[in-house]
């Protein structure tokens, strides 16, 4: 064969192998065109699906968290709630304890009160059965309400004569002279009334229950003003003892008893 028939042949090969390659790419276009396009197409759906999915799931999530933290909430707000019913129950029940204490406090009282009053009216039945035992007298300096030596001993000597009884009052009844005013008169005559009850009270333990006091100033005199010695007798405070005589025995009579203090 020459060279002319072998370059003839080259080129006859070399042109079938171009239309060959020429013709196999545009098929595999028209593959690429005929199937993979439409598979791209399914797949880019799907993921958008996917995604879509996945947000609607994470929305879901959201909102179940969201209920959880609420149901959490409503949780403890009844706990809280629990506990705030049982602390007013608590309350309740101690407020109601004391509403029984009050009560009963109040019935006692009610009780006392009655036997109070059933006391204070004995007593009163029995005013005009105590009848005048004595009467002591003990007598002040000018102007004085301090108490004497020598009044203290009456007093002593009048107390413990009468303390041993069981039912006796005592009226201590304060009086001045004439001199001075009336009012700082009868202020005086209270101060030496003040003076006894203050010393029956403290030294021999009188009960002040058992004694009625009264300033009554210059407005009994038992003696002259005029004179000294009358003025002296006025300046005064009279101690008189009641003892209670449900017998109807008559009094022992008064008697007074006097210092000779100036």
């Amino acid at each position: 064969m020459n060279a002319l028939t072998i370059g003839k042949a080259s080129l006859a090969l070399s042109t079938v192998f171009l239309i060959g390659f020429g013709t196999t790419g545009c098929a595999t276009k028209k593959y690429a065109r005929g199937v993979v396009a439409p598979v791209e197409a399914r797949v880019s759906t799907n993921e958008k699906k996917t995604a879509d999915h996945a947000s609607a799931i994470g929305e879901l999530e959201n909102g179940l968290s969201r209920t959880d933290e609420k149901a959490m909430d409503a949780d403890r707000k009844a706990v809280a709630a629990g506990q705030e019913a049982t602390k007013a129950g608590q309350e309740a029940a101690k407020a109601n304890q004391a509403a029984g204490a009050a009560a009963q406090s109040a019935d006692q009282a009610r009780k006392v009160a009655d036997n109070g009053m059933t006391r204070i009216g004995e007593v009163v039945e029995n005013f005009d059965n105590y009848k005048l035992v004595t009467t002591e007298k003990v007598l002040f300096p000018f102007g004085k309400s301090a108490l004497t030596k020598d009044a203290k001993a009456q007093l002593d000597a009048a107390v413990g004569s009468i303390t041993s009884a069981k039912n006796y009052v005592l009226e201590v009844q304060g009086f001045t002279d004439k001199t001075g005013s009336a009012s700082s008169n009868i202020v005086l005559s209270q101060k030496r009334a003040d003076e006894v009850v203050r010393y029956l009270t403290t030294r021999h333990q009188v009960p002040l229950r058992k004694i009625h006091v009264l300033g009554l100033g210059a407005g009994e005199p038992t003696a002259d003003n005029k004179t000294r010695d009358g003025r002296m007798q006025n300046r005064r405070v009279e101690m008189k003892v009641f003892g209670l005589d449900l017998g109807g025995a008559p009094a022992k009579p008064g008697t007074q008893v006097s210092s000779n203090t100036p």
